[in-house]
């Protein structure tokens, strides 16, 4: 007869850490499929999607921009954002052009469209704002902490270090 043994306390409290309920990733990438929902709703209006909305975000705040320095701010390869630039530009609301400089580069322009998208655009931070039910300290707080681990999370990266709970 075979019996199982009785794993130590030690043993079961280690155990316990891999809950799903103890992640922090999982409540962080359950927290952003919650915005992903109410975005979609948000946006419809816009015809915009969620990562649509970002190019628009960071064109809106810098103008022009190289394909790769649009991908650094919104941490997108290539591969990921060219997709999203071919559906923008199919809108009418992007153009994109090889540079005169160095034809290996691609620097993305807004169209008279996708400047006039801005104002009514002015509509979303509001609307996702009140969505979280969280006022403009928390919301203050909670994306310092964000991108306060963020920054930690790049560094552990970059060193290679084990990560712990």
């Amino acid at each position: 007869m075979t019996t199982t043994p009785i794993p130590s306390a030690e043993a079961s409290a280690d155990e316990e850490y891999l809950r799903l309920e103890h992640q922090i990733c999982f409540s962080l990438h359950a927290a952003s499929r919650a915005f992903n929902g109410v975005y979609r709703v948000v946006l419809k209006d816009l015809g915009l999607t969620y990562p649509q909305y970002l190019v628009m975000l960071v064109l809106w705040e810098h103008g022009e921009l190289p394909v790769k320095r649009l991908g650094e701010h919104l941490r997108l390869d290539s591969g990921t954002l060219s997709p999203l630039l071919k559906r923008l530009e199919a809108a009418g609301l992007v153009r994109r052009e090889r540079s005169t400089q160095d034809e290996r580069s691609v620097h993305v322009h807004l169209t008279d469209e996708g400047t006039a998208l801005k104002q009514p655009a002015l509509q979303v931070p509001r609307r996702i704002a009140a969505a979280t039910g969280f006022d403009l300290e928390e919301i203050t707080d909670l994306r310092a902490r964000l991108d306060r681990l963020t920054g930690m999370l790049d560094s552990a990266a970059l060193e290679e270090t084990p990560g712990c709970l």
